[in-house]
């Protein structure tokens, strides 16, 4: 069974950076998709960042330029690096690796292997 856990949230001004950390245990199979998502009180879960299983990394819009993912295979670890965050980027962040062949941004609730969740809060 896969599991994951984050790491390396925390409360920052805005303009910080903050890198978050997912450490993969268990994994068996090629994911389909992987990546991180996130969720601000009273709001829907919300792709951030996914690498699909071409390797093709997408973002969200409002974080591209700003964020970027990464991969260490030797550490069964990937990254997300924020930089210049926003109060709009604070929220609890999940990441999530998916074996089947589904719309991982729009159909995430399909997804299979989460991490615990991360706080990252942005005050301005």
């Amino acid at each position: 069974q896969v599991q994951l856990a984050e790491s390396g949230g925390g409360s920052v001004q805005a303009g910080d950076s903050l890198r978050l950390s997912c450490v993969i245990s268990g994994l068996t199979y090629r994911p389909y998709c992987m990546g991180w998502f996130r969720q601000a009180p009273g709001k829907w879960r919300e792709g951030v960042a996914l690498v699909d299983s071409n390797g093709i990394t997408t973002f969200e819009p409002s974080v591209k330029g700003r964020f970027t993912i990464s991969q260490d295979t030797a550490k069964n670890t990937f990254y997300l690096q924020m930089n210049r965050l926003e109060p709009d980027d604070s929220g609890v962040y999940y990441c999530a690796i998916e074996s089947k062949a589904i719309n991982c941004w729009d159909e995430w609730y399909k997804i299979g292997a989460w991490g615990q969740g991360t706080q990252v809060t942005v005050s301005s």
